[in-house]
C-alpha cells in the first residue's frame, strides 16, 4: 500500500492518497499569520482507518516546518486533534482579550 501526502497551495488544501487515490483531504485557508483548518473530510469507503489523523498530523507539521503562521481550527475534527495532541497547542492561534 503506497501513501503519500500533498500540499496542494492553489486548491487550498492537503491531501492523502492510497495506491494513487484520495482517500481524505483537509482544506485551509491562510491569511498570512493564521492558517484555519476548516474542513477535513475522508471519503466514507476509507473511513475508520486513521487516515484522517495523518493528514492532519502531516498538514501541522507542514505549517509548523513552514513557518506560515498559527493554526485556526475552525473544522471539529481538528480541534478535537489538537485536544488529543495537547504537546502541539503551541502551534494554535489564540484570540487575545
Amino acid at each position: 500500500m503506497a501513501t503519500e501526502f500533498a500540499h496542494e497551495p492553489d486548491a487550498h488544501r492537503y491531501t492523502m492518497s492510497v495506491d494513487g487515490s484520495v482517500v481524505s483531504v483537509l482544506e485551509y485557508r491562510d491569511n498570512g499569520s493564521i492558517v484555519a483548518f476548516h474542513h477535513t473530510l475522508t471519503l466514507p469507503q476509507h473511513r475508520g482507518r486513521g487516515y484522517a489523523d495523518q493528514l492532519v498530523r502531516f498538514a501541522v507539521d507542514h505549517v509548523e516546518r513552514s513557518g506560515r503562521g498559527r493554526i485556526l481550527p475552525t473544522c471539529w475534527y481538528v480541534a478535537e486533534w489538537f485536544d488529543r495532541h495537547p504537546e502541539r497547542a503551541g502551534l494554535l492561534y489564540r484570540r487575545a482579550g
